[in-house]
Protein backbone atom coordinates (compact mmCIF):
# COMPACT_ATOMS: atom_id res chain seq x y z
CA UNK A 1 0.00 0.00 0.00
CA UNK A 2 1.32 3.51 0.75
CA UNK A 3 2.20 5.90 3.58
CA UNK A 4 -1.44 7.74 2.65
CA UNK A 5 -3.45 5.20 2.70
CA UNK A 6 -2.08 3.87 5.82
CA UNK A 7 -2.63 7.37 7.12
CA UNK A 8 -6.23 7.60 5.26
CA UNK A 9 -7.56 4.40 7.07
CA UNK A 10 -6.30 5.53 10.24
CA UNK A 11 -8.30 8.95 9.96
CA UNK A 12 -10.97 6.12 9.23
CA UNK A 13 -10.61 3.77 12.24
CA UNK A 14 -10.70 6.62 14.32
CA UNK A 15 -13.60 8.87 12.91
CA UNK A 16 -15.59 5.21 12.90
CA UNK A 17 -14.64 4.69 16.26
CA UNK A 18 -16.75 5.42 19.71
CA UNK A 19 -14.67 5.62 22.85
CA UNK A 20 -15.91 4.30 26.03
CA UNK A 21 -15.36 7.72 28.00
CA UNK A 22 -14.86 11.43 27.78
CA UNK A 23 -10.81 10.88 28.18
CA UNK A 24 -10.75 8.31 25.39
CA UNK A 25 -12.60 10.45 23.15
CA UNK A 26 -10.60 13.52 23.44
CA UNK A 27 -7.33 11.17 22.76
CA UNK A 28 -9.07 10.25 19.67
CA UNK A 29 -9.51 14.42 18.66
CA UNK A 30 -6.01 14.50 19.70
CA UNK A 31 -5.06 11.57 17.27
CA UNK A 32 -7.08 12.77 15.08
CA UNK A 33 -5.11 16.46 15.00
CA UNK A 34 -1.87 15.15 14.72
CA UNK A 35 -2.73 12.32 12.12
CA UNK A 36 -3.82 15.33 9.88
CA UNK A 37 -0.94 17.38 10.48
CA UNK A 38 1.68 14.95 9.92
CA UNK A 39 1.91 13.68 6.38
CA UNK A 40 3.72 10.32 8.13
CA UNK A 41 1.79 9.75 11.24
CA UNK A 42 1.82 6.47 11.21
CA UNK A 43 5.41 6.03 10.23
CA UNK A 44 8.75 5.34 12.49
CA UNK A 45 10.27 7.50 10.59
CA UNK A 46 7.97 10.71 12.08
CA UNK A 47 10.61 10.87 14.91
CA UNK A 48 8.18 13.53 16.51
CA UNK A 49 6.01 10.44 17.50
CA UNK A 50 3.87 8.33 15.45
CA UNK A 51 1.35 6.08 15.40
CA UNK A 52 1.80 2.06 16.73
CA UNK A 53 -0.37 -0.52 16.65
CA UNK A 54 -1.11 -3.34 19.72
CA UNK A 55 -3.35 -6.20 20.00
CA UNK A 56 -4.75 -7.59 23.45
CA UNK A 57 -4.60 -11.69 22.70
CA UNK A 58 -7.47 -13.83 24.22
CA UNK A 59 -7.56 -17.66 24.18
CA UNK A 60 -10.81 -18.99 22.95
CA UNK A 61 -12.55 -19.29 26.24
CA UNK A 62 -11.60 -15.23 27.40
CA UNK A 63 -10.22 -16.50 30.62
CA UNK A 64 -6.69 -16.30 29.70
CA UNK A 65 -4.48 -13.84 27.95
CA UNK A 66 -1.02 -13.47 25.89
CA UNK A 67 1.58 -10.92 26.95
CA UNK A 68 4.46 -10.22 26.68
CA UNK A 69 7.83 -8.86 28.64
CA UNK A 70 8.66 -5.97 26.70
CA UNK A 71 12.59 -5.66 26.33
CA UNK A 72 12.31 -1.53 26.80
CA UNK A 73 9.22 -1.17 28.87
CA UNK A 74 10.06 -3.93 31.20
CA UNK A 75 6.76 -4.72 32.36
CA UNK A 76 3.91 -7.28 30.39
CA UNK A 77 1.72 -5.29 28.20
CA UNK A 78 -0.08 -6.35 25.24
CA UNK A 79 1.64 -7.40 21.79
CA UNK A 80 1.96 -4.53 19.27
CA UNK A 81 4.66 -1.96 17.49
CA UNK A 82 5.17 -0.13 14.53
CA UNK A 83 3.51 0.13 11.01
CA UNK A 84 4.75 -0.66 7.96
CA UNK A 85 4.59 1.02 4.82
CA UNK A 86 3.45 -2.59 3.84
CA UNK A 87 0.05 -2.65 6.23
CA UNK A 88 -2.88 -1.46 4.07
CA UNK A 89 -4.63 -0.32 7.60
CA UNK A 90 -3.93 0.30 11.05
CA UNK A 91 -5.79 -3.07 11.93
CA UNK A 92 -3.28 -5.14 9.65
CA UNK A 93 -0.45 -3.40 11.25
CA UNK A 94 -2.24 -4.44 14.74
CA UNK A 95 -2.78 -7.85 13.53
CA UNK A 96 0.38 -8.53 11.50
CA UNK A 97 2.44 -7.54 14.86
CA UNK A 98 0.58 -9.71 17.11
CA UNK A 99 0.93 -12.89 14.99
CA UNK A 100 4.95 -11.87 14.32
CA UNK A 101 4.85 -11.46 18.08
CA UNK A 102 3.35 -14.64 19.02
CA UNK A 103 3.38 -17.10 16.82
CA UNK A 104 -0.12 -17.94 16.41
CA UNK A 105 -1.35 -17.66 12.63
CA UNK A 106 -5.02 -17.98 13.43
CA UNK A 107 -5.56 -15.03 15.30
CA UNK A 108 -9.44 -13.62 14.47
CA UNK A 109 -8.82 -9.64 15.24
CA UNK A 110 -12.35 -7.88 16.74
CA UNK A 111 -13.83 -5.29 14.56
CA UNK A 112 -12.29 -2.22 15.54
CA UNK A 113 -10.36 0.06 17.92
CA UNK A 114 -10.68 -0.95 21.97
CA UNK A 115 -8.25 1.67 23.12
CA UNK A 116 -5.89 4.21 22.86
CA UNK A 117 -2.27 5.24 24.74
CA UNK A 118 0.17 7.51 24.29
CA UNK A 119 3.41 7.27 25.89
CA UNK A 120 7.41 8.35 25.68
CA UNK A 121 9.92 6.31 24.77
CA UNK A 122 12.85 5.48 23.16
CA UNK A 123 12.01 3.16 20.36
CA UNK A 124 13.90 1.73 17.30
CA UNK A 125 14.71 4.68 16.38
CA UNK A 126 17.22 4.80 19.18
CA UNK A 127 15.85 8.69 20.02
CA UNK A 128 12.98 9.63 22.86
CA UNK A 129 9.67 9.66 20.30
CA UNK A 130 6.22 9.38 21.61
CA UNK A 131 4.23 6.35 20.69
CA UNK A 132 0.30 7.19 19.69
CA UNK A 133 -0.57 3.55 20.19
CA UNK A 134 -4.60 2.14 19.01
CA UNK A 135 -5.14 -0.81 20.98
CA UNK A 136 -7.48 -3.68 18.99
CA UNK A 137 -8.13 -7.02 20.79
CA UNK A 138 -8.16 -10.65 18.87
CA UNK A 139 -9.26 -13.98 19.74
CA UNK A 140 -6.54 -17.13 19.49
CA UNK A 141 -8.54 -19.80 17.97
CA UNK A 142 -9.11 -23.04 20.41
CA UNK A 143 -6.46 -26.21 20.00
CA UNK A 144 -8.72 -29.39 19.30
CA UNK A 145 -7.41 -30.68 22.56
CA UNK A 146 -8.67 -27.33 24.32
CA UNK A 147 -5.48 -26.60 25.19
CA UNK A 148 -4.10 -22.71 25.38
CA UNK A 149 -2.33 -22.00 21.64
CA UNK A 150 0.61 -23.03 21.18
CA UNK A 151 3.00 -19.36 21.29
CA UNK A 152 6.30 -18.72 19.60
CA UNK A 153 8.54 -15.66 21.05
CA UNK A 154 10.17 -13.55 18.38
CA UNK A 155 13.45 -11.61 18.95
CA UNK A 156 11.20 -8.94 20.37
CA UNK A 157 10.17 -10.03 23.62
CA UNK A 158 12.18 -11.17 26.17
CA UNK A 159 9.62 -13.44 27.08
CA UNK A 160 5.97 -14.55 26.26
CA UNK A 161 3.20 -16.30 28.21
CA UNK A 162 -0.59 -16.93 28.60
CA UNK A 163 -1.85 -15.33 32.18
CA UNK A 164 -5.32 -16.52 33.68
CA UNK A 165 -7.25 -12.91 33.33
CA UNK A 166 -7.64 -12.75 36.98
CA UNK A 167 -3.77 -13.63 37.89
CA UNK A 168 -1.57 -11.45 36.36
CA UNK A 169 2.04 -11.36 36.72
CA UNK A 170 3.58 -9.02 39.56
CA UNK A 171 5.06 -6.55 36.93
CA UNK A 172 1.88 -6.28 34.67
CA UNK A 173 1.89 -2.63 32.90
CA UNK A 174 -0.99 -1.18 35.78
CA UNK A 175 -3.63 0.11 35.30
CA UNK A 176 -2.91 -0.24 31.86
CA UNK A 177 -3.35 -3.81 30.98
CA UNK A 178 -6.26 -4.47 33.23
CA UNK A 179 -8.31 -1.66 31.71
CA UNK A 180 -7.60 -2.84 28.31
CA UNK A 181 -8.18 -6.80 29.31
CA UNK A 182 -12.00 -5.31 30.73
CA UNK A 183 -12.21 -3.27 26.92
CA UNK A 184 -10.83 -6.06 24.77
CA UNK A 185 -12.79 -8.94 26.40
CA UNK A 186 -15.95 -6.50 26.24
CA UNK A 187 -15.31 -5.82 22.53
CA UNK A 188 -14.49 -9.44 21.31
CA UNK A 189 -17.63 -10.79 23.26
CA UNK A 190 -20.04 -8.43 21.88
CA UNK A 191 -19.05 -9.95 18.76
CA UNK A 192 -20.28 -13.51 19.27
Amino acid sequence: MSTATLRESSRQALTGWNPPDPEQDSLRHTYLAFVDAAPEACLRANVPGHLTASTIVFDATGTHVLLTLHPRVGRWIQLGGHCEESDDTIADAALREAREESGIDDLALGSGIVHLHTHPITCSLGVPTRHLDVRFAAVAQASDDGALPDIRRSDESVDLAWWPIDDLPENTELPGIPDLIRLGLAAVTAQD
